[in-house]
Formats: C-alpha cells, sequence, structure tokens
C-alpha cells in the first residue's frame, strides 16, 4: 500500500493561498538571518545559506514527502561541512554535496527511509547535541572579537587567551542581540503580543543591525560579494576513501536529521490540527527523494548541504501553512532577497550573525531530551556520543555511540544479580535478577551452596531465560537438599510459583507461567513448590488442607486463583453438557431407586450466583491471596498510590488488565469503558468522566505513560459496523458516537491502516478493532493536559492490541512500515 494524497480542487487552493502566504513570509524571516549565521559558521561563501535557503525551499518543498517541512542549511551539518571546507575546500566540498544528494535518491530507491529510524534515539540525539556543543565553542570565539579555531578541543584550549583579548564593541553586540533573542518571546501586554509576531531571530538580527549602524560602530560585518563570482564545484580532488567518508558522513547526518524532522513535523501537526484541517503525512521514501534532488541542485549552484529543518517546519506549522506552498514561497522570496537586499543584508554585523548560531547550537543541548534518555537508562550511550562527536567528528561519534549502545545491550542481557538473604523467621532466601545462563552458574551455585542443610529455602526466580548449564545447577542443588532434609519453594516473578520439574530446561524457563504454576503447586506446597518428587515430602503436612481446597473449587485444573468463580470452565459444547446432565440425571434417580436399595445420595447442589457466588470469590481471596498481599497494600494505603501508566481499556469481561500486563496493586491506573473511547474534548455527548480520569492522572497522578488497548471481538466496533441511521438512540448508540471518527479513518484514503505484524487483519471487526486504537490515541492527544506533557517529553502515548483467542498481545510501533501501515507488534515471552 502507498501513501495517497488527496486531490486538491481550485477552490481549495485558492482558499489555503491566504494562509501559506503569511507563514511563506514567516519562515523566510526567520530562514535569512539563520542561513547566513549557518554559512558564517561554516567557513562557506554567504551566499552559499542563501542558495541552500532558496533551493531547499523550492526544489525540496516541491519534491518531498513532507508537505509542511521546511528545508534548508542546518545546524546539524554545520561541523561535518566546516571540516569539509577546510579540508578540501570550497568547491570539493560542493561536488561533494551533490554526490550525497545521488547517495539519497538511490537510498530512496532502495526505499530505506525507514530503516534510518532504527538507530537509537540516544545517538541521534547525542549526535545532535555534540553537535550544537561545537558549534557553540567555535561561535564563542567570533561573540568575543576573535577567529574560531579548527576543532572544539582547540576551541576550549584557546579560550582563556581570547578571554584576556576581549573586543568590547562585538562582544556589547552580541549581547545585545542574545538578550533580544531570548527575552523577546517573553514581551508582556498587548504591545507584546502583537510584537511577538514578528520572528524573535529577525528581530534580534535587526535590532543590533540598527544600533550598530545608528551608533557608528566599527566591526566586521556581512560582505556579499557580486554573484559573477560566486564558487561552482569541481572534481572531487583527495584521498579517495577520504572523500567517500564524506560523502556518506552528509548522506547519513543529513538523511536523519530529515527524517526525524518529517516525523516530528507529523507529530506536531496530529497534535494542532484536527483530522479534517491536515496535510497528508509525510511520506519519508519521497522525502529522502526531495532532499537528494535539493542537494545536487544546492552543490550544483554553489550552495550548502541541505536538510529538513525542525525550527522552521515548526514556525511554519504554527504560522497555519495548508499546503507546500508555504515552503516554495518561502524559498522564493530567500531567492528574491539575495538579488534585491543587498545593501541591507551588508549591514549585519557578523558578531550578531554568531551570538544567533550560537543561541541555536546551545539549544541543541536539549534538557528534554537528557530526561528522556535518563529515564529510559540510555545516558552513557547520550554522553559517550556527544563527547566522541566533539573529540573525534559526527560519524566517529556516531559509530563509538553505535559502540556503546551496543556493548550496553549485551551487558544487560549478561547481567544476573544473585543474593542470599536469611530472613528473621529463619528462611533463607535466594533471588536470581536477571537471565540465567552459563555466564552465571559460577556465583549461582557459590549461593545456593550457602544454605545450610536442612534449612527452608525460597529462590525467587526473576528474569524471563534460563539456559540448560543454569537449569542442571539448580535442579542439581535441588535433588541434594531435599535429600538433606531441606524444605524448598521455588517462585517467579512477583511470588508467583515457578516450575523446574521434569528435564526440559524451556519449561523451567517459563518462571512464572500459569501452568507451570498449577503444576508446581500441585508437587510442592501450599505456598511455593518443591522441585521435583521429594517436594510432597517436604510440605506433606499441606497435602489434606490442599486437597480440601481442591474439592471445595472444584478439580478442572485450567483456573487460576484470579478466576475463582470458573466462568470460563463452562467451555464444554453444549450437548456434552446436557449429555452429562442427562447421565447424571440417571445416575440420581437410579440411586434413589426405593428398588435398587441402594443408597441414597443427595443430588448434586446447583451452582450458586448472583450474591453466593461472589461471597465465594471473596472468602477465597482471603484465604489463598490476602495474606501474600497484605503488607502491600498496607504500604499502599500509607504513601498513597503512584501509578507509572494510565490503562484505557475497553470493559469486556475477557480483559483481565492485571493478568494480561503481569501487574499487581498500584501499577496500573485504569480506565474502562464500552469500546475503549476517548471522547474528544467539546464532543456531542461528551462523557466527562473519562476527561476527569485523563486530568487526574497526567496532572495530579503524574503518570508517565497512558496505553489505549483494545481486543479482538470486540462487540462495540460490531456494533458500529452493523449500525445503521434508523436505529432508536439510546445511552448505548449515544455513546458509540465517539468511535465514529474510528469508522472514518479506516474508510478514508488519507490515514495509514493498522494491521498486526506478519498478517492482514482476519476480518472488518478486527480491522475496526485495530483502526480505533489508532484513532483513540489521537483523541488523547487533543485533551489539553496531555498536549501539554507531550510538548514537554514527560508523557508518552502507547497503542496496545490483545487477540483473546491466541492469548497474545500486540504493541503498536513507531511509525509506519513499509507499506505504509500502522503495524502492531507481537509481545513476545522474552520482550
Amino acid at each position: 500500500m502507498t501513501a495517497t494524497f488527496p486531490t486538491r480542487t481550485p477552490q481549495g487552493v485558492r482558499k489555503d493561498l491566504p494562509a501559506d502566504l503569511s507563514a511563506s513570509i514567516t519562515v523566510f524571516l526567520i530562514a535569512m538571518p539563520l542561513s547566513l549565521g549557518i554559512a558564517l559558521a561554516t567557513g562557506a561563501p554567504l551566499q552559499a545559506g542563501l542558495v541552500a535557503a532558496a533551493v531547499g525551499g523550492i526544489v525540496a518543498g516541491r519534491l518531498g514527502g513532507a508537505p509542511l517541512q521546511v528545508s534548508g542549511p542546518a545546524a546539524g551539518l554545520t561541523v561535518v561541512t566546516a571540516e569539509l571546507i577546510q579540508r578540501y575546500g570550497w568547491r570539493t566540498t560542493c561536488a561533494i554535496t551533490v554526490l550525497a544528494g545521488v547517495c539519497q535518491l538511490g537510498l530512496a530507491a532502495l526505499r530505506t527511509a525507514r530503516s534510518a529510524l532504527m538507530v537509537s534515539p540516544a545517538i541521534v540525539h547525542g549526535m545532535l547535541a555534540g553537535i550544537g556543543v561545537t558549534i557553540a565553542l567555535a561561535q564563542l570565539h567570533i561573540v568575543l572579537g576573535g577567529t574560531p579555531q579548527s576543532s572544539a578541543v582547540a576551541n576550549v584550549l584557546g579560550l582563556p587567551a581570547q578571554l584576556a583579548d576581549l573586543h568590547p564593541v562585538a562582544l556589547g553586540i552580541s549581547v545585545l542581540t542574545l538578550v533580544v533573542l531570548l527575552g523577546w518571546p517573553r514581551l508582556p501586554g498587548r504591545v507584546g503580543r502583537g510584537l511577538r509576531k514578528v520572528p524573535a531571530p529577525l528581530a534580534a538580527v535587526a535590532t543590533a543591525t540598527a544600533f550598530a549602524a545608528l551608533a557608528g560602530l566599527s566591526l566586521p560585518r556581512v560582505d556579499l560579494p557580486s554573484w559573477r563570482s560566486h564558487a561552482l564545484p569541481e572534481m572531487p580532488e583527495g584521498p579517495v576513501l577520504g572523500l567517500i567518508a564524506a560523502v556518506l558522513t552528509i548522506t547519513l547526518v543529513g538523511s536523519v536529521e530529515s527524517l526525524l524532522s518529517a516525523v516530528a513535523t507529523d507529530k506536531l501537526i496530529a497534535s494542532e490540527r484536527g483530522t479534517d484541517n491536515r496535510p497528508p503525512r509525510a511520506d519519508l521514501d519521497r522525502e529522502l527523494r526531495g532532499q537528494g534532488a535539493a542537494n545536487i541542485v544546492s552543490g550544483a549552484l554553489g550552495g550548502l548541504p541541505i536538510t529538513g529543518v525542525a525550527v522552521r517546519s515548526v514556525a511554519n506549522v504554527k504560522s497555519g501553512a495548508a499546503s507546500r506552498k508555504s515552503s516554495m514561497m518561502h524559498g522564493l522570496w530567500v531567492l528574491l532577497a539575495a538579488f534585491l537586499l543587498v545593501p541591507l543584508l551588508d549591514l549585519i554585523p557578523l558578531a550578531t550573525l554568531a551570538a544567533l548560531v550560537m543561541a541555536v547550537g546551545v539549544q541543541m543541548v536539549s534538557i528534554t531530551h537528557l530526561r528522556s534518555v535518563t529515564r529510559h537508562r540510555e545516558a552513557l550511550v547520550y554522553g559517550t556520543t556527544i563527547v566522541a562527536v566533539v573529540l573525534g567528528g559526527v560519524l566517529e561519534g556516531v559509530a563509538v555511540g553505535i559502540a556503546v549502545a551496543v556493548a550496553l545491550a549485551l551487558h544487560r542481557l549478561a547481567r544476573t544479580r544473585i543474593t542470599l538473604e536469611r530472613l528473621d523467621s529463619g528462611v533463607h532466601r535466594v533471588r536470581a535478577r536477571g537471565q540465567l545462563t552459563f555466564l552465571a552458574v559460577p556465583r549461582l551455585s557459590r549461593v545456593l551452596n550457602q544454605i545450610p542443610h536442612g534449612a527452608h529455602a525460597v529462590v525467587e526466580l526473576d528474569g524471563s531465560f534460563m539456559d540448560h548449564a543454569a537449569y542442571e545447577t539448580i535442579q542439581d542443588w535441588q535433588q541434594s537438599h531435599l535429600a538433606h532434609g531441606g524444605a524448598l519453594e521455588v517462585t517467579g516473578r512477583s511470588g508467583q510459583a515457578a516450575r523446574i520439574t521434569g528435564a526440559d530446561p524451556a519449561a523451567a524457563g517459563e518462571a512464572g507461567s500459569p501452568d507451570g504454576a498449577d503444576e508446581a503447586e500441585a508437587a510442592g506446597g501450599a505456598h511455593g513448590s518443591g522441585l521435583g518428587h521429594d517436594g510432597r515430602h517436604a510440605e506433606g503436612g499441606h497435602q489434606s488442607e490442599r486437597s480440601r481446597r481442591d474439592r471445595q473449587r472444584g478439580t478442572h485444573q485450567c483456573c487460576r486463583p484470579w478466576t475463582p468463580w470458573q466462568n470460563h470452565c463452562d467451555h464444554r459444547a453444549t450437548a456434552t453438557r446436557t449429555a452429562t446432565a442427562t447421565a447424571a440425571t440417571m445416575a440420581a434417580a437410579a440411586a434413589t431407586d426405593p428398588e435398587d436399595g441402594g443408597a441414597q445420595d443427595p443430588a448434586p447442589a446447583p451452582r450458586r450466583r448472583g450474591a453466593g457466588q461472589l461471597a465465594n470469590g471473596i472468602s477465597a481471596f482471603q484465604r489463598d491471596t490476602a495474606p501474600h498481599v497484605r503488607d502491600e497494600l498496607a504500604r499502599l494505603a500509607r504513601e498513597g498510590q503512584r501509578p507509572s501508566q494510565l490503562f484505557i481499556t475497553c470493559a469486556d469481561s475477557r480483559l483481565v488488565t492485571s493478568m494480561i500486563t503481569a501487574s499487581g496493586p498500584g501499577d496500573l491506573f485504569t480506565v474502562r469503558n464500552v469500546g475503549n473511547l476517548v471522547p474528544l474534548p467539546g464532543a456531542e455527548s461528551t462523557d466527562d468522566s473519562v476527561a476527569a480520569a485523563i486530568e487526574y492522572a497526567v496532572d495530579v497522578l503524574k503518570v508517565d505513560s497512558i496505553t489505549v488497548c483494545g481486543h479482538s471481538g470486540c462487540g462495540a466496533m460490531q456494533a458500529l459496523l452493523s449500525s445503521s441511521p434508523g436505529v432508536a438512540v439510546t445511552p448505548l448508540r449515544r455513546w458509540l458516537r465517539h468511535g465514529l471518527p474510528s469508522l472514518e479513518r479506516m474508510a478514508s484514503r488519507h490515514h495509514a491502516w493498522a494491521r498486526i505484524a506478519g498478517r492482514l487483519p482476519a476480518d472488518a471487526v478486527e480491522q475496526l478493532c485495530l483502526t480505533n486504537v489508532v484513532q483513540q490515541l489521537e483523541h488523547l492527544r487533543a485533551h489539553e493536559s496531555v498536549a501539554r506533557r507531550l510538548a514537554e517529553g514527560t508523557l508518552e502515548l502507547h497503542g496496545m492490541y490483545f487477540h483473546v483467542g491466541e492469548a497474545q498481545a500486540y504493541l503498536l510501533s513507531e511509525g509506519e512500515d513499509f507499506f505504509d501501515c500502522r503495524v502492531f507488534d507481537t509481545v513476545g515471552q522474552h520482550a
């Protein structure tokens, strides 16, 4: 499936023209000073920045796949371009830019745009932050009135000498630029609101330029040479391997930055505009083609390398741009200004441009990104990438970041923490955190052998994998420990009983599985499990009590303690149940026949329902579960709830949230309704209970993420598909109106399909169930509290789908696949 673009009528084009024109002027006013500043920072001719801005707007804007993204010279390529100019010269750098554009066209033809997003966000953010640090250090020298050195290290070492030789005029103009740049968005009052319509970069440059001109200050200024002497590319000269590395660096950095900017622009549009006022989603392969074509043209005309620019794209969206014409017109304004406004541009002090670019470099070190990578325990990757980029360069820094990320992943996979603790009750508790492989066998064996013979031991296995070596180690020790009169319980994650019986380590590795827990309980003890057949001797005193409980609960062992009513045990066919009932009736009649002389056994008691069934369930909880969770619930009662996630799901009785998420008390703040719907704010027949729960979870409980979970065979989705206009409006029908956008999304050609990884939806109901999850996530973004936290980078949204018949959970992946579908990926046992 390929992305489809709406056909725009002439009336629609004319309607969008005023909005596009206004947005293009705003972006133009931002792009002009930034393009000159980036050209200055790279050491390229200043016209090269204007050429790149014009080509990026016109060529990339026309051919790219992200309609509202604005392309041009970007700070992310400043360091790379500066190094190439110093090493090969400007004209060869232009040729490298052309070759990089050809490479981007090749990658787009291979449809690899999505693959570029597989790089860890910690590496990408670290790369951009390292580039920002390098830019800021270089421009600081110009701000102070000096000249930057060839590397970041040299700039740091030369800073003391530069501070000793300050140029007060240049420093004063730079400080004025920064004060206006940072203070402009904070101007108060009605006048301030009017002035803030002028972009802060333009206001800063205009103020500093006017002050320098009126005061008659003598300092270096922009000097745009005649276009007749503009340098064009030449055949590359230099080591072949060095040139290849240069081309690959421009291709890699430019492509990744452009694609990330396109994805970020899509997210911004989705959070700020309704579905009826959005341009088509970004086609990343087409965007990569547009960037490649723009780089070929820019390099051939003597311009800087081009990439998607997040700052200009955000300004374009927020200014109300409706189509790609805004980006194209901004490029046209830059082109006109480059020819008509040269005398005005020559008045701009270089210190002003340097201060502007230095501020951009500092902003590339994002506090939001730092918090995000810290929360995901990737600060080491982030920090290492920054240092490597600053010390070695962009390509080297990315390579080091990838190496550290791989090493960290392997370390987490191989790390196992094994501890031994003696409780006051005399029980020896062994905890194994992580994966149990042959690498952990020496430590595991040493800890197990510290437990005295005859002692009561509890082994907690908190991991998702156990190889054969670790399995045999535990099994051998278990047999020895029980042979010496010891007692043993083995539990899995969250205290569930684990199974290490038999001879299959794969089965043993599934600690905490329901079946394993049942078999372990049957073999080993009331609260845990003995390993092997000797477990019944260690815990034999509990056998009669357990048998009594089994008789109370019924003999069907597929049921677990979280379903004490055992409703789902009635899974036999109707004919089978009828035959069984008939046989039971005949047996009862035979038993009560006076001629038979048999004992008159009472007839089986009917199943208790209503209050009796509820009482049975409560009784089972108080008897079996309450003793194990009482301490944890008491702690939660003292400290209050601090859930990490808001979980919005359907009211369907087959969805047991704690079971499918392996969560417990205090983990999830759960909202359940028919169809897992999230009404849009202000929608007709809005149910404020859902909005209130969202507001409370996001603003009061400060949850880290929100998950919308749909499921197979949803009755609400079936009702939506089968609804007809003539049906009477009931409370259920009024509620299901909030699901109509999902129906419209599924029928629309302008939205991505949703599917499960590896297969297409089984039928229309499943298609709607999947699409509904995606649509409700968009509804969530429309809530003010959610939008604010998303903008701050402190909240994540997740989509989930649970297939009831398969007992399989799926998580919605980021972005779309090669067929532009939203994909729900399988979550396996070892995720």
